[in-house]
């Protein structure tokens, strides 16, 4: 079960991947929504803590790397609208 984890982790985290390189690139966030970025880092948040609290080492991982990415997008959104 840990191994679909991962999986799902994996894929998940890496679905952020390009739309961060672009907003990085353009230095634009003006197409996201922002509810939709507090609700994501909110709820990544959650789940790293879930994961943590689980011993999960998947949801750890993956949300390891997805907060800081989500808070990037964030943060973007926040500063460049």
């Amino acid at each position: 079960m840990e191994a679909i984890g991962g999986i799902a982790g994996v894929l998940t985290t890496s679905a952020f991947v390009p739309q961060v390189v672009r907003t990085w690139r353009t230095r634009s966030a003006r197409d996201f929504s922002l509810g939709l970025l507090w609700l994501l880092v909110l709820g990544n948040c959650l789940w790293l803590t879930y994961g943590a609290l689980t011993g999960s080492a998947a949801l750890v991982a993956a949300n390891v790397v997805t907060v800081p990415l989500t808070l990037y997008l964030l943060g973007m959104k926040l500063r460049q609208g």
